[in-house]
């Protein structure tokens, strides 16, 4: 959700942090803002809106604020107080003494600002945040060094949150604190940079120590530290990140969704490389799979979705049982496990509060936990027993496009290893099915080349539309819902992801001539059936797009459009389904111009209940 970006070191600080800002457009937010130590005070510049509001009051300055050494700046992601140039960050307390910067929410703000009116604070904004800005602000002007006045705030308050500051009585200084919410540490020659997400400063180093609960990190240009709320210090280890700065970058693409649709061949071999070899054999050297009798899957989202084929390949495969669950609804759930169960927790940025949050809930039956995520060093990494990195690289679009198809690979590895370690399938069949999977990379690449040219036809079918159903049978279902949640999140249409064959038990009442159906046939044994359930549909007024094999007559026979899929193992269905639904929901929100990359009210890293 929102963003924080922090630097002390050199005369380029309004440059490092608004590229570091830009970097982090991705988490959704409406305002953005700047704090800078010049000579001695404290300057601030804030609009609401879009980046580019903020670089164009950047511009009109002049110039004059390129002197500043050190400073914070954040994009917001409203919770408390509407979008405005008055509760965008930073906020400050005591006339401008201390600037603050904060992700997340204050659980008390509403109590501790009625203590802090009582001591005749006013306030400017409806922001939590101001709250933590005057707490630090009084201490400070207590002769406290913002350090501990930092520390002595943190026992305040209750919630989840980043937090970073910078005082005009402390130049060069930038401290920064975390509870939940992600933050990072970047390492450089004479300047050292604070963020979100390493994906905000891989431009600048590859170099990162993470910040853990409950800590407090204290930069200048020459030294990082990291403390105890005690003041006690904390040896930290750095660790290298392996995305490169160019993965940040269009590269020629008209946006990051697209760019990242078009990556996916890239991200299935990174994730499979060393993991499967040529002739099929699953190394998860990662994983201890031995004594698992019971496996639950958590994740909100796509993340759920890919759950979803998880269980259905690790019940068919290891005939284990498995039960998959939104982190959301785990977490309060009356839960059933033991030190048996693997808690399988998936998260593309790691931050997710409610899957951490349901990590924390398995931990009290004694479950082993299990992260798949796509960020390494992340705090999902550091709550669990063993972690399966996915490697898509950073994924800058909201909508979830490769990280989906990389957390599918990582699951069907783990579904291999389960089948291996139980002895359930055969040693044969195991290695031709890691055999196919390592084709996944190239029948998706000829999927996209199939697809050119071709969606733009099925995407026009939506342009009187009022709402869609996406209908699939077996693994195609997940494919089905994940398809209906790409075309919600960037056209804003509304579309219902169903089983196919129970389309008859309310969804058939949606269908007329203004509700388009999705069909994802797949292969097998319910490929008949779904295309009977399509054919009623049809009979109702409705156009299908049918995603298909290309030689499909049957498929052709029904659909006002086809959208062609390779001849591919029955392992891939999964993998060459996804993508034309990917490209569907893109066009049609281009084809409304619609921004696919920020689409609205939604952040890419919920951090946040």
């Amino acid at each position: 959700m929102c963003g924080i970006v922090g630097y002390v070191g050199k005369a380029r600080c309004v440059e490092v942090l608004m590229e570091g800002l830009r970097n982090l457009e991705y988490r959704g937010y409406d305002s953005a803002g700047l704090a800078l130590q010049l000579g001695g005070r404290i300057e601030t510049i804030k609009r609401p809106g879009r980046l580019d509001n903020l670089a164009e009051a950047l511009e009109e300055r002049n110039g004059h604020l390129s002197a500043a050494h050190t400073g914070v700046g954040h994009t917001r992601w409203a919770t408390h107080g509407r979008p405005s140039e008055a509760n965008a960050h930073p906020q400050l307390g005591n006339g401008g003494s201390v600037a603050v910067v904060h992700n997340g929410i204050i659980e008390n703000f509403a109590e501790l600002k009625e203590e802090l009116k009582e001591r005749g604070v006013t306030f400017s904004s409806e922001t939590d945040t101001e709250v933590i800005a005057h707490l630090l602000a009084q201490r400070v002007e207590a002769g406290e060094p913002l350090r501990e006045a930092l520390a002595s705030a943190l026992r305040r308050l209750r919630g989840s949150f980043a937090v970073a500051a910078v005082s005009a009585k402390e130049p060069g200084k930038v401290v920064a604190a975390r509870k939940q919410s992600p933050l990072v540490v970047g390492q450089g020659a004479g300047e050292n940079y604070l963020a979100s997400a390493v994906q905000a400063l891989l431009k600048q180093t590859r170099r990162f120590l993470v910040v853990e609960n409950g800590e407090i990190v204290e930069l200048t240009g020459s030294s990082v530290g990291i403390f105890t709320l005690d003041g006690e210090s904390v040896e930290r280890e750095s660790f290298e990140v392996e995305w490169e700065a160019e993965a940040i970058e269009l590269g020629g693409y008209e946006d990051y969704m697209l760019k990242e649709i078009h990556d996916q061949p890239s991200a299935l071999r990174n994730t499979l490389s060393g993991r499967v070899d040529s002739g099929g054999a699953v190394d998860l050297p990662e994983v201890d799979l031995a004594g698992v009798e019971r496996i639950a899957v958590v994740g909100c989202g796509t993340a759920y979705h890919a759950g979803l084929l998880g269980k259905e390949a690790i019940e068919r495969l290891a005939r284990i049982p498995v039960e998959v669950a939104v982190s959301s609804e785990y977490r309060y759930a009356h839960l059933v496990g033991d030190e048996k169960t693997l808690v399988v927790a998936i998260s593309q940025s790691g931050e997710t509060t409610d899957t951490l949050a349901a990590i924390e809930a398995a931990r009290a039956f004694g479950g082993r936990i299990l992260a798949v995520t796509n960020t390494q060093g992340s705090l999902i990494t550091r709550e669990a027993d063993a972690v399966l990195l996915t490697k898509a690289g950073p994924e800058i679009g909201v909508a979830a496009t490769k990280t989906f198809l990389a957390q599918i690979a990582a699951l069907y590895l783990l579904a291999l290893g389960l089948a291996r370690a139980k002895g359930a399938t055969p040693e044969e069949e195991l290695r031709e099915l890691g055999r196919d999977l390592r084709r996944a990379p190239e029948k998706v690449e000829e999927t996209l080349g199939l697809l050119e040219g071709r969606v733009e036809e099925a995407a026009s079918l939506f342009e009187e539309a009022r709402c869609a159903l996406f209908l699939g049978r077996g693994s195609s279902y997940p494919v089905a819902l994940e398809g209906a949640l790409k075309l919600k999140e960037i056209s804003y249409l509304p579309a219902e992801g169903y089983p196919a064959g129970e389309m008859k038990h309310g969804p058939i009442a949606l269908v007329d001539e203004h509700s388009p159906v999705v069909a994802v046939l797949g292969q097998g044994l319910t490929r008949e059936k779904s295309l009977s359930n399509v054919e009623e549909t049809v009979a109702r007024g409705a156009s299908v797009i049918s995603v298909a094999r290309e030689n499909d007559s049957a498929a052709r026979r029904m659909s006002r459009v086809v959208l062609p899929v390779p001849e591919a193992p029955g392992i891939l269905d999964p993998f060459v389904s996804s993508v034309p639904l990917q490209l569907l929901a893109y066009r049609v929100a281009k084809g409304r111009a619609l921004d696919v990359d920020k689409p609205r009210n939604l952040a890419k890293s919920v951090t946040v209940e």
